[in-house]
């Protein structure tokens, strides 16, 4: 059975594969009142310039798509996090090594997680 998940998140995901991100993770934190959002949706880019080339893919498939644009996107300067906050759905890119660091899955590690195989 495959995971449904809202339109914004699916528009999310297909701009990551559009750009060959890699290692999608999707928490799904519904369940906490705490949560800042929804849905978490983490991967990774090789490089910064890849890191920011997955932002400008997943802003256009959500605005194309899911008609969403992000209130805020924070991590330009250096892309090695970059976050996109689209309200109900928060969306993180990080390079390997900041992704292993920071650990963001796992701060949530009670939220139900679902992996996406990558495409290649």
């Amino acid at each position: 059975m495959t995971k449904t998940f809202p339109k914004l998140v699916d528009a999310i995901i297909e701009g990551i594969q559009e750009k060959k991100g890699h290692d999608i993770t999707i928490c799904d934190l519904r369940k906490f009142n705490a949560a800042p959002a929804q849905y978490f949706v983490v991967c990774s880019g090789n490089t910064p310039q890849q890191v920011d080339a997955i932002i400008d893919s997943i802003e256009e498939f959500a605005r194309k798509q899911a008609g969403e644009k992000p209130s805020a996107i924070a991590g330009r300067n250096n892309s090695l996090w970059v976050a996109a906050d689209y309200g109900t759905v928060m969306v993180h890119v990080l390079v390997p090594d900041a992704r292993e660091h920071y650990d963001i899955e796992n701060i949530w590690a009670d939220a139900e997680i679902t992996e996406i195989p990558d495409l290649d």
